[in-house]
């Protein structure tokens, strides 16, 4: 077994184990907040402030990653993300889950975004988007068959069980990060070692910066965290158990269907990212993925339901490799950590913005109109990313 597989092997089972968590969480998390009596916009606020902490952690992570080394962030999160989520499960007053909540978000910061610092080590262009797609897709299949067994609990152990359960789920994490994720730091200097020192920070930031593609690609992640984290998350179980009045059990087995088919979806994903390149995907990707934010608006059962996850799951795991992909590729030698760090930041800023912003739509224009401005921004970002970001790599399409 080649070492880029024993390390992929090893981020799968662990980014398997602490999304499933997460995705228990899913169903419940809107309703356990409304739990403590508060508003559409003070739910939205339980899921913006893991994304503040998220985004805060973003760039210290990758800081960390150089300094500690991959594999110590990563068994640091994953602990932080589980005593927190205990915390969660276990608060009393909605100011005491707010804090709970950022501590839990602080954590996953550090575990997503070292994640992606691993997989930007081990991969070259020509693999890249596969290797990324098998981590995605099991990332996504996680997130999305965990609301199934999250909601069953919710049913019948209460809506904290699902918290408690993600806390267990962040210990088993922390075991598979110490005991079964090599280190990779080194892999990332191999790239820089001929090419002298690497800049110092504010350098490192300039030569982002000055990437169109990159800049855009961050904006595309942006979006799509806007969509999951304030539509998916935040109205669309709102939706399932007011206007079609389905159970938190129905709701996860939706979102699990869903999951289940862009898990099918992932590798072939990958390898068409491989092979015709990376914009061939985004672009469709994120359109589709707005398409998706209108039939959960439209839906009138839960057939339709269930379709528009199914939607969702296909067009979230195609386009999920593509520009983490794309972003790994914009790196210069030596900088996969405050490249990948500073991907996910802006993605983790859509994670505070989402849920706010389209809980406050919520409150004033109802949520077809939430999930309405959700899918109109994401097609307007595809179409951004059409006319202006270059390839990176335009793939093996001659034969």
């Amino acid at each position: 077994m080649t070492n880029e597989r024993r390390i992929l092997i090893g981020m799968c089972v662990l980014v398997g184990v602490n999304q499933l968590g997460f995705g228990g969480i899913v169903p419940t998390l809107p309703l356990y907040a409304q739990s403590f009596g508060v508003s559409a916009s003070a739910v939205g606020l339980t899921i913006a402030i893991y994304g503040l902490a998220r985004f805060a952690l973003a760039v210290p992570a990758g800081y960390l990653s150089d300094r500690l080394g991959r594999r110590p962030t990563l068994a640091i999160g994953c602990l932080v993300s589980a005593a927190a989520n205990v915390w969660c499960g276990l608060a009393t007053g909605y100011p005491e889950f707010v804090i709970a909540r950022f501590a839990a978000g602080a954590g996953a910061g550090l575990i997503l975004t070292t994640g992606q610092i691993v997989l930007a080590d081990i991969t070259t262009p020509e693999r890249r988007g596969r290797v990324i797609a098998i981590y995605q897709g099991v990332f996504i299949f996680s997130v999305g068959i965990g609301p199934f067994p999250g909601g069953l609990l919710a049913e019948h152990l209460g809506l904290a069980a699902p918290f408690l359960a993600y806390g267990i789920a962040g210990g088993i994490s922390a075991a598979v990060a110490w005991f079964a994720v090599k280190e990779t730091r080194d892999l990332s200097r191999i790239g820089s070692a001929s090419g002298g020192a690497r800049p110092g920070f504010t350098a490192q930031v300039r030569l982002l910066t000055q990437q169109t593609g990159y800049m855009l690609v961050c904006l595309i992640m942006f979006m799509n965290a806007v969509a999951r984290t304030g539509g998916l998350f935040n109205i669309v179980p709102v939706i399932g158990a007011v206007r079609l009045g389905l159970s938190a059990g129905q709701i996860g087995g939706g979102l699990a269907v869903g999951s289940i088919v862009g898990l099918l979806a992932a590798y072939p994903a990958g390898m068409l990212v491989d092979r015709f390149g990376r914009k061939a995907v985004i672009v469709p990707s994120t359109v589709i993925s707005g398409a998706s934010m209108l039939l959960f608006a439209a839906a009138p059962d839960y057939t339709w339901f269930v379709a528009a996850c199914v939607i969702w799951g296909i067009a979230s795991s195609i386009g999920s490799a593509a520009p983490a992909a794309y972003a790994a590729d914009s790196a210069p030698p030596g900088m996969n950590a405050l490249t990948m760090s500073t991907y996910r930041m802006v993605g983790d800023a859509g994670y505070v913005v989402g849920p706010i912003a389209l809980g406050l739509i919520v409150d004033l224009q109802g949520p077809n109109a939430a999930l309405f401005v959700a899918a109109s921004l994401l097609v307007i970002m595809g179409t951004l990313f059409l006319i202006f970001a270059p390839e990176t790599y335009r793939g093996r399409r001659q034969t």
